[in-house]
């Protein structure tokens, strides 16, 4: 570093701690401490006003050392762009870039080959993301993507192409030989980029997908008793599963548990199950069922529901249990009865979880049989769950799937059944159930009730 620029930068930090003291020590001795506050006398405050022209010398070179933030050197460092072949050597941009300078910084194929022409629509279908998301993410993942490379190989790529690699891996699915051919790096480079970015998201962006606090949850049923008319609803449970390519004999599968909120938003995704086991089997493996068990989770105050205390709950589809804590549909209910009216109202309650298994199917690398070992398969579930997340809290809709066809092709039928030693009629569950079936019914007939009037009021 420069000598000016050492200077300016220990001036800096010498006049903060001359400010600090100044407040920590408001006494004629600027070492002494004291906790009167009335030996702050004129004395005093004229001893340490002969500092106040030093202070401001020092501070006077602050902006200059501001310049060698580490931030402001990361910036550069992210900007820096490569030579191109026989061109002269490699330069930093250290301005921002508009959205059509990033796509051409990821998409000039004389630099990193990646095909896509410079279109917003062409960036959502290479990263399933908008340009101005992909910014965000890249400035908030770029310490983490710049501080590693394999052993002994030095990759030297910016934390932008890297994260470029990566999620184009994710959002295609395409083979690692052609990725590395559309950004022009080697077949060992896109698979470290992938891995890596995968590992980042899923160690240190975890939260993402975290399940709620208990004032959160308060949200979160509100959302759903304004899509169902249920209350203290706090999330619907499902479970995914995602094919793995084999060198010989029948494909494996992982099972992923997840739960989400009205919003589509993931509340919790456990996922690594052995894709034979039903779906009751893999809640009872889950951390999730013995967090809720031992009332670490869903321990908010109940509510009133016809006279009965409504403890907060998950809804979940055939193929789980009845208990206190997870509601389930009536089987063969009377058109027109209580039980009718529940399950009409519970079908609605389920919808943001197809939607949300459909919309991580929209990633590539999710859409088609995943060719690698059941670890990494896991890991790209993880990543794209907390990606999901990360668009919906950008309010950024790029991968969330619309169309959902069949809401059954997600979980097999075999899958469905609830495994036996479960206590499928459970007490508490039952009670419950049946007072939402209650309350189910009688929003029913009140919306009826109020078509009607409006139906009779414009006829008049």
């Amino acid at each position: 570093m420069e000598s000016r620029k050492l200077a300016a930068l220990l001036s800096s930090l010498v006049a903060e701690i001359m400010l600090l003291l100044l407040l920590l020590f408001p006494s004629s001795s600027p070492l002494s401490l004291t906790s009167n506050p009335s030996s702050f006398s004129s004395h005093g405050f004229d001893s340490f006003a002969n500092l106040f022209p030093l202070i401001a010398h020092f501070l006077s070179h602050h902006e200059m050392a501001a310049s060698l933030s580490p931030r402001s050197l990361s910036r550069k460092r992210k900007r820096t762009r490569f030579a191109e072949p026989d061109s002269g050597p490699a330069c930093e941009d250290e301005t921002d870039d508009s959205d059509s300078e990033l796509m051409g910084r990821l998409s000039d194929r004389r630099r990193v080959g990646l095909g896509p022409a410079r279109s917003p629509d062409s960036f959502v279908s290479s990263f399933k993301m908008t340009s101005s998301t992909f910014e965000w993410l890249a400035g908030l993942l770029e310490p983490l993507l710049d501080c590693r490379d394999p052993v002994g190989s030095p990759l030297n790529l910016s934390p932008e192409l890297r994260l470029g690699v990566g999620l184009f891996q994710l959002a295609t699915g395409s083979d690692h030989s052609d990725v590395a051919r559309q950004f022009g790096v080697s077949e060992s480079a896109s698979r470290f980029c992938t891995k890596q970015l995968c590992r980042v998201l899923c160690t240190n962006f975890r939260f993402w997908a975290g399940f709620p606090s208990p004032d959160e949850l308060e949200f979160v049923s509100r959302g759903f008793e304004s899509l169902a008319g249920l209350p203290n609803c706090c999330g619907v449970i499902d479970c995914a599963r995602f094919e793995i390519l084999t060198d010989c004999g029948p494909n494996d599968t992982v099972a992923a548990q997840i739960v989400v909120d009205s919003t589509s938003r993931i509340l919790s995704v456990i996922a690594g199950f052995r894709g034979d086991k039903g779906r009751s089997r893999v809640l009872r493996l889950s951390s999730l069922f013995k967090d809720i068990e031992e009332e670490r989770l869903l321990n908010s105050p109940p509510v009133d529901v016809k006279g009965v205390n409504a403890n907060p709950y998950l809804v979940g589809d055939v193929g789980y249990p009845l208990l206190p804590w997870l509601i389930v549909p009536f089987a063969n209910a009377t058109t027109g009865s209580c039980e009718a009216c529940f399950n009409v109202a519970h079908s609605l309650m389920l919808m943001p979880a197809l939607k949300t298994i459909a919309s991580l199917r929209n990633w590539g690398v999710l859409s088609r049989p995943i060719k690698e070992d059941s670890r990494t398969a896991v890991a790209y579930v993880g990543a794209c769950s907390i990606l999901h997340n990360a668009l919906l809290m950008r309010e950024d809709y790029s991968a969330l799937c619309t169309e959902l066809g069949d809401s059954s092709s997600h979980d097999h039928q075999t899958h469905r059944r609830v495994d036996a030693g479960w206590e499928v009629s459970s007490g508490g569950g039952l009670v419950l159930r049946d007072a939402l079936a209650a309350l189910a019914k009688d929003f029913h007939d009140q919306r009826h009730s109020f078509s009607g009037q409006l139906f009779s009021a414009f006829a008049a």
